[in-house]
This record gives structure tokens, C-alpha cells and sequence, in this order.
């Protein structure tokens, strides 16, 4: 059985020094990986940054990651990455990593993904500049998960990213705040390319289950969604790909639907 735990929206800053580490002590004896779908500071300061890779370093499991917006907000993601780089977290935008396990291989391809809106209720490379430069960043951002997944050979594929690829995952949010929490456009490329689970954050009101039209299960990890440190999704217990056909228990571990 492989076991993944993810969260996101984790907002690191240096009033809560400590914190995620107590949170995380118990992750590595309950899953093989750890992933943290963005959001990893407050600001997007290097400082918070530094807080989180001291949190983060000698876990005894990978961790990979994805920025977030609030990872952008002080314009020095790249320095936010290599912080995060330095202690051994994998970052990962718009490429893939393969993380063995004793039971198998997991396959994790992120992107930070971005707005746009959903089928029917969504914006268009059309009008003025400042629209289509919003809408090709967001189409941009999900034909780079897409190649990312394609290029995964690994018995578990992931896609992580901030940004939420469904409209459930939102419900609870503002429907008007849903342009900005995510696009129907990283579905489709999740779709096309093929994964056994999405994992995202952002959505701080929404819910935590949600499904692709192609039926790929979608979670909602952001911290104050799943009310605790992570939640832990297990593969290959009865079926090939059990995520996909997942059902929720109480403690916010992922097992395959009978």
C-alpha cells in the first residue's frame, strides 16, 4: 500500500515558528510522502521561507511542493524555491518527480496553476491585453501540468497544485471569488493527460471532495478544509488505482470505495 499525505495553504510566518513541525511529526510514520499543495508563507518573504525549511529539514520522508500566490506576493518565488531546495524539498512547476517507496512508485507532477473560472462561467483570450495576458497564463500553467503528467511513468500518478482544477472543491467560497480560485482548464489537462489523483489548495472556505468529468478524484487540502496537520490517501490495497474510486473516512484518510 503507498501512502501520500498532503496539505496546502500552510502560511508559514515567523509568529508561528514550530508549529508545522509538531503538526507534521507523525508523517513519516504514516505515509511515504508528503505533499504541500502551496501557500508555504504568509507573504512570500525569503525570511518565512528560511522558518519553513527549518520546520521542514530531516523529515524522514520526501516532501514536494508547489508555490502559491502568497509565495508570490514579495516577487522572489525563485528564492522561496531554492530556500526550500537547499533542505531537500522538491519544487516543482510545470515539471514531474518520481518518489520510490518500498511498495511502489509515486509520480507527482505540479504547477501552481492559476484563475480563469470554470465551463460556462469563465474568462477568454479576448479584449484587452490585461484579459488574454490572465487567461494564457492560466492556460499556460495547465498545458505544463499536462506535459508534466505525461512524461510520469510511476504505479501512482499525482497531479499537486494550488489552484483548484474543479468547481466542488470551491463550494463554501463565494461564487463570485470562483474566477479567482481556479480554471476548468487544469480538469481538462488532468483529463487528457490521465492521473489516479489531484490534490490542490487555495479554496480556504471550500470542501474537500471533488471529481473531474473524467472522473479523477479531486481533494481540497488546504489546512482549514481538512481541520488538521494532513491527510493521508492510500493506493493499491484491492484495486490498480483505488484513488480515483475513493471514499473519504472521518479522519481524513483516503480508502478504496467498496
Amino acid at each position: 500500500m503507498i501512502r501520500v499525505a498532503a496539505v496546502g495553504d500552510v502560511h508559514v510566518g515567523g509568529d508561528s515558528a514550530g508549529l508545522l513541525r509538531e503538526q507534521l511529526a507523525t508523517v513519516p510514520e504514516r505515509a511515504d510522502v508528503l505533499l504541500i499543495a502551496g501557500d508555504l508563507t504568509k507573504a512570500g518573504e525569503v525570511e518565512e521561507a528560511e522558518i519553513l525549511a527549518a520546520e521542514l529539514q530531516g523529515l524522514e520522508l520526501q516532501v514536494v511542493a508547489v508555490l502559491g500566490n502568497h509565495d508570490h506576493h514579495a516577487d522572489r518565488p525563485e528564492e522561496i524555491a531554492a530556500t526550500l531546495r537547499d533542505v531537500g524539498v522538491v519544487v516543482l512547476e510545470g515539471d514531474a518527480v518520481r518518489v520510490d517507496t518500498p511498495e511502489g512508485s509515486v509520480g507527482v507532477a505540479g504547477v501552481k496553476g492559476f484563475g480563469g473560472g470554470f465551463a460556462g462561467a469563465n474568462g477568454t483570450e479576448f479584449g484587452e491585453p490585461e484579459m488574454k495576458a490572465f487567461v494564457r497564463h492560466s492556460r499556460e500553467r495547465a498545458d505544463a501540468l499536462e506535459l508534466a503528467l505525461r512524461s510520469l511513468r510511476a504505479d501512482v500518478r499525482i497531479a499537486l497544485t494550488h489552484y483548484a482544477p474543479v468547481r466542488d472543491t470551491l463550494q463554501g467560497e463565494p461564487p463570485e471569488l470562483f474566477p479567482f480560485l481556479g480554471s476548468y482548464l487544469l480538469a481538462e489537462a488532468i483529463d487528457r493527460a490521465g492521473c489516479d489523483l489531484a490534490v490542490h489548495g487555495h479554496a480556504h472556505r471550500g470542501a474537500e471532495h471533488g471529481v473531474t468529468a473524467g472522473g479523477v478524484t479531486v481533494r481540497n487540502v488546504a489546512q482549514t478544509v481538512i481541520r488538521q496537520g494532513y491527510a493521508v490517501y492510500t493506493f493499491g490495497e484491492d484495486e490498480p488505482t483505488p484513488a480515483s474510486r475513493a471514499r473519504a473516512t472521518s479522519d481524513g484518510v483516503v480508502a478504496p470505495a467498496r
